[in-house]
């Protein structure tokens, strides 16, 4: 290195931040911290309002009588489901979305410990939490997934009764592979979307 130019060398201490610089980062936190509030509104909104269609569309169907409850039933089963499938999508994606809104505010506080690393002390990283083999069941979308599988299951049941002449044992076996089939393949593909996600470049 020739006198006169200056050093690349890691060890070097950083400049201080010009005022601009600070101004940019803490508005993007600010807004990451929005953004991320918004995906979880909609998500628990989403939900809210799926699990309020299929209370209401059970507590009608349940006051039918007679072929009229077998028409309404297979009517209504097969579209709460199809509500079931889009909320469960569009959960999973505002989940993905709000992950994505997390690691932004974590390479932010990377750029907060560079500048000030006498806040180390006091802003901790909390650690990652373990997995555990449950959680695709513990997310918003996992369970607008299960009351997806369980509507699906009943509609093919439901169908299957009629078909057979409202045989129980019909019903049953229709059912209970359906709503076993989907809840497996939903659950398959929220872990793939989000094993990708954590592998996925920001």
């Amino acid at each position: 290195m020739t006198q006169g130019e200056p050093s690349n060398n890691a060890d070097q201490p950083h400049a201080d931040p010009s005022p601009a610089a600070v101004t940019f980062v803490t508005t993007e936190h600010f807004t990451l911290q929005g953004a991320r509030a918004s995906t979880i509104t909609e998500a628990t909104g989403r939900a809210t309002m799926f699990l309020g269609t299929v209370s209401g569309g059970l507590i009608a169907t349940a006051a039918g009588v007679g072929a009229a409850f077998y028409a309404f039933g297979l009517i209504l089963l097969p579209t709460l489901a199809f509500v079931g499938l889009v909320t469960f999508d569009r959960a999973l994606q505002s989940g993905i979305e709000d992950h994505g809104y997390t690691r932004r505010i974590v390479r932010l506080r990377g750029y907060y410990f560079q500048y000030a690393p006498d806040l180390a002390g006091h802003l901790l990283s909390v650690p990652r939490a373990e997995q555990l083999r449950i959680q695709g069941f513990l997310t918003v979308a996992g369970m607008v997934g299960v009351v997806t599988a369980v509507l699906a299951g009943s509609a093919a049941g439901l169908l299957a009764a009629v078909a057979s002449g409202r045989s129980l044992v019909a019903a049953l076996l229709a059912g209970v592979p359906v709503a076993i089939v989907v809840l497996v393949w939903l659950m398959r593909y929220q872990r793939s979307a989000w094993e990708q996600v954590s592998t996925a470049r920001l």
